[in-house]
């Protein structure tokens, strides 16, 4: 559990006001840098700008509720761009998501057959 491994640090180590001050300009830093990239990111994947933020937003909540690590960053990346804009502009957004779908399924799978190797 990942978030509970972030809220037993928390109490180990006194979360005080100078940390939170940092944090929240980390956040801010963070989000300078995320945002547009994300928006850059939608445009050179083929779909509108507001998607990337959508998805830029939905992906934080999420890596932040489900990440392994509090000194992991993750964020959006220029990696698949190259994948995704040939899937968006032949089969739409709807592909996208398909694409994407099938993508996280499949890493769902790495992962479990990761953890029960066979015998």
């Amino acid at each position: 559990m990942p978030f509970r491994a972030l809220i037993d640090a928390c109490w180990k180590e006194k979360y005080t006001a100078s940390r939170f001050t940092r944090d929240v300009i980390a956040g801010i830093t963070v989000g300078i840098i995320a945002i547009p990239l994300a928006m850059a990111l939608a445009i050179g994947s083929g779909v509108a700008p507001q998607y990337g933020l959508y998805t830029s937003a939905v992906a934080g909540i999420v890596i932040a509720l489900t990440g392994g690590s509090r000194f992991s960053v993750s964020g959006p990346t220029a990696a698949f761009v190259v994948i995704l804009y040939p899937v968006s502009q032949q089969f739409g957004l709807a592909g996208l998501l398909v694409a994407t779908l099938m993508s996280g399924i499949f890493l769902i799978l790495f992962g479990l057959a990761r953890f029960w190797p066979p015998d």
